[in-house]
């Protein structure tokens, strides 16, 4: 008996980066429902049952597609899966926030599906693409200041993993400080004009979904001093290419924070 016929045959991804996993590694098949919020790969909205949003899910639906397990991502969700450990369904809820824990829950997923020794050649092949940005970001003579926002109303500033790709991409997160507190109500900045006084030269906005206007960020009160608005540099990095704990993020979002990052040192360097 192999290890793929021992995996769980039905599984439910209550989020998107375990959907996108499961699919480059040939393996989605085995999934029975989604996430409502699931954009990668395109194909799965077309092919699987959407059953749940983010912070809820539809219970009795789920449990109608007899699971045998359900991936679902940090404390967020907490109250999805204690509803269904109490009907008798395995779940696992991983709680990736840095770029090695996400390798880790990538690692994690592939085992329990039987395919162990791909996960670890795809994960070697996105570990060795990161290892090369970093080395084209260590040679740039200058590196810019960035603030990454993943919300407008109020400001939130990059989550743990997307500060650590900023790092790897060639810029330096203007609020370091606050990426290392996973939830989001902890990284507010409660005057926005913190952002002014730390006067990024780029700014990404990636705001959970909702499309990135430049042109509402130019507007805010005292902010036309800061060097990324005077110079137009003011990019979207759509959620769901970085804000996703998963393969989208380490390697689509972080070669756009990279080719925005080197076009701005060719510029100024």
């Amino acid at each position: 008996m192999d290890a793929a016929s021992l995996a769980p045959r039905r599984i439910v991804c209550l989020t998107e980066e375990t959907t996108e996993w499961l699919y480059l590694l040939g393996e989605q098949a085995r999934i029975v429902g989604i996430s409502g919020y699931t954009v990668r790969p395109r194909r799965a909205r077309e092919e699987k049952p959407r059953v749940s949003a983010f912070l809820t899910a539809k219970i009795d639906r789920i449990l109608a597609l007899e699971p045998d397990c359900v991936f679902g991502f940090s404390d967020l969700q907490a109250d999805i899966a204690a509803a269904l450990v109490r009907q008798g369904v395995q779940v696992t809820v991983f709680n990736q926030r840095s770029v090695q824990e996400i390798f880790s829950m990538l690692m994690q997923v592939a085992a329990m599906v039987g395919q162990a020794q791909q996960g670890l050649a795809r994960i070697a092949a996105m570990q060795a693409r990161l290892q090369a940005i970093a080395a084209e970001a260590a040679a740039l003579p200058r590196r810019p200041r960035v603030y990454f926002e993943e919300w407008d109303e109020p400001c939130i500033s990059a989550i743990r993993w997307v500060s650590e790709l900023v790092g790897i991409a060639g810029g330096d997160d203007c609020f370091p400080e606050l990426a290392a507190r996973s939830l989001g109500k902890d990284r507010i900045i409660a005057d926005p004009l913190q952002v002014v006084a730390r006067d990024p030269q780029i700014i990404f906005g990636s705001w959970c979904g909702k499309k990135f206007r430049p042109v509402k960020l130019r507007a805010r009160p005292g902010w036309s001093p800061v060097a990324a608005v005077r110079d137009g540099e003011l990019h979207e990095i759509k959620s769901a290419d970085i804000l996703q704990p998963g393969p989208a993020a380490l390697t689509d979002g972080v070669e756009q924070i990279h080719r925005i990052v080197m076009d701005w040192a060719r510029r100024h360097g």
